[in-house]
């Protein structure tokens, strides 16, 4: 049956397996089973439909499941999802229908499938009491009880990768009105991107569209105050303009953090919370009561080389930490700071522009090599870190990832600006890096994959002739799941470890913010520059999930996480940056002298400064029916669980009668 005759009947493929082609070479059946043929009947066994697929080079098991199997893996996994009464409640397949469904009908989204997928396949144990023999080409493994099939064949080398499927007919869908979809440049389907990719990604697009929106302001102020002639106004314009356009982000990030809250709030029915925590697995401690003063003392002692050791451990961490920051810093100015006075000096001394440009060109091609090393280190020295969550260790890569960037982006930039204090080779500079950088990255980003994919297909034909040589095969094709696996992950460009690609898209986003923000005063156009980019980007980013990458595995983060934080260190940066070119505008002798004009720029940082702080208190940050919503559902959730607290206690009549009594009393 072909996978069009499946989903017309409802059955789509979402998840696969590849393993090796064994070809006739598959050992002799009598003596032992062969692992591949294991998995696919344990995969069965389990309620998966399964189908096996051979590609060119490597066979693929694929996978499907009905409703009930993913729901009783649900409900293992003690999802929260809502239900019909109002509030979230651990999942139980046998009250399904009292659980919200989709807007397309279904009881779980993308994320929770995958979630039930990945629970149900690595949850294949073997459940004899006694080993069983695996074969695979000539050779044999011991599956021992209680042992992880999958986790078995895959350190066996037998399955390859398990990655997710696209879903063809959304796919298509989503290239029509998302990717293809010019009629409103900023306009996304958010809600089929999080039905269909997750909550990360769906965040990431909510974000880049309302930014791109946003800038359309600075954007077109820029415009006027770059191209337009103020005569004996021109210096009054540019303190106008940046504080213009502090208050504009500042509002922005505001009302973003409102727009996060809302956005989470109406797409959590795509994201259910599982009751499992970390904390689960840790044991809870007796009660004191039940022990002699002795023992008391003993623990007493425990609990004290506890603390110890928890103290030391924090020190050492701590200290391990800045050791690597302090390793990157100085490996970054030890190695870098001489290119970049380098190509600062040469840059001054070219006359042709062409060559300005040519060597600027050349320069960011080095530096996005130095970037990509530097990046590569901080991904190694963080494997020797400690940290209490996930969340903590991404948090903590992002930001010294951000901190090689930012130092190697903006060390040249910063000499034109502060130290050789010439305005117009900065904006020369300027231009050029906002073209050229933004033109590099899309080529790259775009282009890559692409290749890498022609390329894999390419190998893949070649070496299929050399084993069919001399037989007439004919011309050889792929099918659908084989060109999936052979698309490029969507990992970050620093390291295959770090799934999640938007790593790469948050950065490139950061640092654009950076170079408009922190020089808007010396090259007010840049503006319009980085939102004609955002708007092609939107574009590009969609058709590269749709067409040109796997399909990713979904996350359910609601935010944009450490990457807020970075972006206010730079609102706080361009304030300073901003108010220092102002200051050397105004004072071209180099004097430094305390002048009522440069009083005013002091006095116009101090203000902007306040502004950028005092905002958070004036816009809340979370919407009132998002406030009123919470505050329901914990209210209802304290309800039932007063219901079930008395019914426990009292029986039935007691409960009912005890409810009434606090239901006239509000009244009253």
């Amino acid at each position: 049956m072909t996978d069009n005759e499946r989903e017309q009947e409802g059955c789509v493929f979402e998840i696969a397996l590849a393993v090796p082609k064994w070809g006739e070479n598959r050992g002799d059946e009598r003596e032992g089973a062969h692992c591949v043929d294991v998995l696919v009947d344990e995969l069965r066994k389990n309620g998966l439909i399964v189908e096996r697929d051979d590609g060119l080079q490597n066979e693929f098991i694929k996978l499907a499941a009905s409703d009930e199997v993913i729901g009783r893996a649900a409900a293992a996994l003690q999802f929260r999802k809502p239900t019909y009464l109002g509030m979230d409640l651990p999942f139980e397949w046998e009250e399904a229908e009292a659980f919200i469904r989709l807007p397309d009908g279904s009881l779980f989204s993308w994320c929770e499938r995958f979630h039930c997928y990945n629970h149900i396949i690595y949850g294949i144990v073997n459940t004899a009491e006694s080993v069983v023999v695996l074969k695979s080409d000539c050779k044999e493994e011991h599956w021992k009880p209680g042992e992880s099939l999958l986790q078995k064949l895959e350190a066996m080398g037998v399955v390859k990768e398990v990655f997710p499927l696209h879903d063809e007919k959304k796919r298509k869908q989503l290239l029509k009105s998302w990717a293809m979809n010019w009629s409103d440049v900023t306009h996304q389907p958010i809600d089929d991107i999080c039905a269909y990719y997750g909550m990360k990604i769906a965040t990431y697009f909510t974000f880049l569209g309302m930014y791109t929106r946003w800038l359309l302001f600075p954007a077109l102020l820029g415009l006027v105050v770059q191209l337009m002639d103020f005569g004996l106004l021109q210096f009054a314009v540019l303190p106008f303009f940046f504080m213009s356009f502090i208050s504009w982000v500042v509002l922005f990030f505001q009302f973003w953090k409102r727009k996060n809250a809302a956005i989470s709030a109406r797409l959590q029915i795509y994201n259910s919370a599982s009751l499992e925590c970390e904390y689960r697995s840790m044991k809870t401690e007796p009660s004191l009561s039940r022990f002699p003063s002795e023992h008391m003392r003993k623990q007493n002692i425990d609990r004290m080389k506890e603390k110890a050791n928890f103290q030391r451990e924090e020190w050492f961490t701590w200290l391990l930490r800045v050791r690597n920051d302090a390793f990157i810093i100085l490996s970054i100015i030890c190695l870098q700071l001489p290119f970049e006075l380098a190509y600062a000096h040469l840059y001054e001394d070219l006359g042709a522009d062409v060559l300005k440009f040519g060597l600027t060109a050349v320069y960011l091609l080095v530096i996005q090599y130095f970037t990509r090393m530097g990046g590569k280190v901080a991904v190694k020295l963080i494997k020797y870190e400690k940290f209490d969550t996930a969340e903590n260790k991404a948090n903590s890569l992002v930001y010294k990832v951000f901190g090689v960037y930012f130092m190697q982006s903006y060390i040249g930039v910063f000499y034109h600006a502060l130290l050789h204090r010439n305005i117009t080779t900065l904006r020369q500079v300027l231009i050029q890096r906002l073209v050229i950088s933004e033109v590099i990255e899309n080529l790259l980003e775009n282009a890559i994959p692409y290749l890498s994919y022609r390329f894999k297909k390419y190998r893949a034909v070649r070496n299929k002739g050399k084993r069919d040589k001399g037989s007439s095969t004919g011309k050889s094709r792929f099918t659908r799941v084989e060109k999936e696996y052979l698309k490029p992950a969507y990992n970050a460009s620093i390291g295959q470890e770090i799934e999640d690609g938007l790593f790469d898209d948050f950065l490139e986003l950061v640092l654009q913010f950076g170079m408009i923000m922190m020089f808007a005063c010396a090259f007010p156009l840049a503006f319009a520059f980085a939102a004609m980019n955002n708007i092609t980007e939107i574009r590009a980013d969609a058709l590269k999930l749709l067409a040109m990458m796997r399909r990713p595995t979904p996350r359910a983060e609601e935010t944009i996480g450490a990457w807020l934080n970075i972006f206010q260190f730079l609102i706080v940066m361009s304030i300073c940056t901003n108010s220092a070119l102002l200051v050397c505008m105004y004072d071209r002798e180099g004097n430094w002298n305390l002048s009522p004009g440069l009083a005013a720029i002091l006095v116009m940082e101090h203000v902007l400064l306040f502004i950028k702080f005092g905002f958070s208190s004036i816009v809340p940050e979370e919407p009132a029916w998002v406030r009123a919503a919470r505050m329901k559902n914990a209210t209802q959730a304290e309800q039932v669980c007063t219901r079930q607290l008395l019914k426990s206690l009292y029986g039935d009549e007691k409960c009912f009668e005890e409810l009434r009594s606090q239901e006239s009393k509000k009244d009253a």
